[in-house]
């Protein structure tokens, strides 16, 4: 399991990849084995400033580039995704964890910068003549120098999906990676260089969210600022950009997501869809079903089926192709989970607990959690009401749909929700009271629609993406009305 020579990665500005300014590093330790994986350059107020700086420079010539010429970039870039597909999973591997066997994200992060390499021709304005003796229009035009801080639980993908509609739209881009998961997305910046891109349009930088993260939510000359992460991160963010330039922030955040599965829904399918939700990335997914409201009367056919699937997990070696769960993403994820554990068995704070419940420090020597079943939860326990991020889900019941519905909505939060049932009127009905973002109806995250946007209710953000959304977040409107003579 131990990696023989730490990975070197660096910083991208202006089209150079080059060490921190002051030669500030961190470390960062493979959480399966504790081995070290890398130093990793810390991106100094210095590098940071460097960075907008180069950015901000080379904006005239790209927005006045040919889009196609654009997109070529993007499509070069995806090739080399593809090419580079086991490398990019083996680096997620040794950052922060997550198995080869469920690393789809050098694909997904392929697929939209294929997408929105192509995706130019939908970057339209409007015209009209209903102002009598004038022409109208607006225009669709980029804000400049965009800052994006992506996190650590998918950074490949969050990469692609929130860097191609900036750059397609003209933008210039700063990338702030997470001190967690740094690795492949430097790779990334590496190929990049071989992709074409310009000096400066594309920077990458790594770090933590001092300083480099705050001096790109306070900067200036940053117009747009795109951020996925937790609540708390991205409420500050918010503060530091209404401070300084008002600054446009799009924030998809936390999520305690619940699934309501009813007594005629087909229990087996909502057991182990609602079980693949909570496993997915060892829990560490803002969309996972942390809180499953069961029908009464199915209650204990649904435990006993979504348990007999949550305790066949294969934890181990994340490099190994049979591993399918993985360790969480270093010693601070891992006390945050055990902590939240812990304080749920203590004096039966979070009910009864079904299954697992310890941390695995001790006997692997990684931070493995066990997968982690509490029933009949209080709901005004932290277990219930904060977002854990990791294998730990509670199940309760309910016996009417209002009840169900008003359990689920008691949460600060509002990314995904479930609803199981054969009644489709019930779930249509349910899906409209939902205070969420996202509804599947006998379906559950990380499933989601191809062309659907995507983003959450209350504190779990603002602003929506997708496919054919997310250009939108990156390009301003202008309104032009223009005088006839004669008329």
């Amino acid at each position: 399991m131990s990696v023989a020579v730490p990975v070197a990665p660096r910083l991208l500005i202006n089209g150079e990849l080059v060490e921190a300014s002051d030669k500030k590093t961190f470390p960062l330790y493979n959480p399966a084995t504790r081995e070290l994986s890398a130093n990793v350059p810390e991106a100094s107020e210095d590098d940071t400033n460097a960075a907008v700086a180069a950015a901000k420079a080379a904006f005239p010539a790209w927005s006045a580039t040919d889009p196609a010429k654009r997109g070529a970039c993007l499509k070069k870039l995806a090739g080399l995704i593809r090419a580079h597909n086991s490398e990019l999973a083996r680096l997620e591997a040794i950052s922060m964890g997550l198995p080869v066997s469920r690393f789809h994200y050098g694909h997904s992060a392929a697929a939209h910068l294929d997408f929105y390499a192509e995706a130019w021709p939908l970057i339209q304005g409007q015209a009209s003549v209903n102002t009598p003796g004038h022409v109208t229009m607006t225009l669709r035009q980029p804000y400049g120098v965009v800052a994006l801080i992506i996190p650590w639980n998918a950074p490949v993908h969050f990469f692609a999906s929130k860097a191609a509609p900036a750059l397609i739209t003209g933008n210039t881009v700063v990338v702030k990676t997470s001190e967690k998961a740094p690795l492949a997305v430097a790779r990334i910046a590496e190929l990049a260089r071989e992709a074409g891109f310009p000096p400066g349009v594309l920077n990458v930088l790594s770090g933590h969210g001092t300083p480099a993260g705050q001096v790109l939510s306070r900067h200036g000359d940053v117009r747009a600022l795109s951020f996925t992460g937790s609540s708390r991160t991205g409420k500050l963010i918010q503060q530091e950009a209404a401070r300084t330039n008002l600054k446009k922030v799009i924030l998809e955040l936390g999520g305690k997501s619940p699934a309501i599965v009813f007594a005629d829904a087909d229990l087996e399918r909502a057991a182990q869809q609602t079980q693949a939700s909570i496993q997915a990335n060892s829990g560490q997914v803002c969309m996972a079903n942390s809180r499953v409201y069961v029908e009464k009367g199915a209650a204990a056919r649904f435990v006993a089926a979504f348990t007999k699937r949550f305790a066949a997990v294969r934890a181990g070696d994340p490099l190994e192709p049979g591993t399918n769960h993985g360790p969480q993403a270093d010693e601070v994820q891992y006390r945050s989970v055990v902590g939240y554990i812990e304080d749920g068995i203590a004096g039966g704070a979070g009910g009864t607990l079904a299954l697992g419940g310890r941390g695995t420090l001790d006997s692997t020597g990684g931070y493995f959690v066990e997968p982690t079943v509490f029933v009949d939860t209080p709901e005004d326990a932290r277990l219930l009401r904060d977002e854990v991020f990791g294998p730990v889900v509670s199940i309760n019941t309910f016996e009417t749909e209002a009840e169900a519905v008003a359990k689920a909505n008691d949460s600060e939060f509002g990314l995904y929700a479930a609803v199981y049932t054969a009644n489709i009127s019930r779930a249509l009905r349910v899906a409209k009271a939902l205070e969420s973002g996202y509804v599947g109806i006998n379906c559950t995250s990380p499933l989601t629609g191809r062309d659907l946007p995507f983003g959450g209710y209350k504190g779990s953000g603002q602003g929506r993406e997708g496919l054919l959304y997310s250009m939108s977040n990156f390009l301003e409107t202008k309104s032009v009305i223009i005088q006839l003579d004669g008329e």
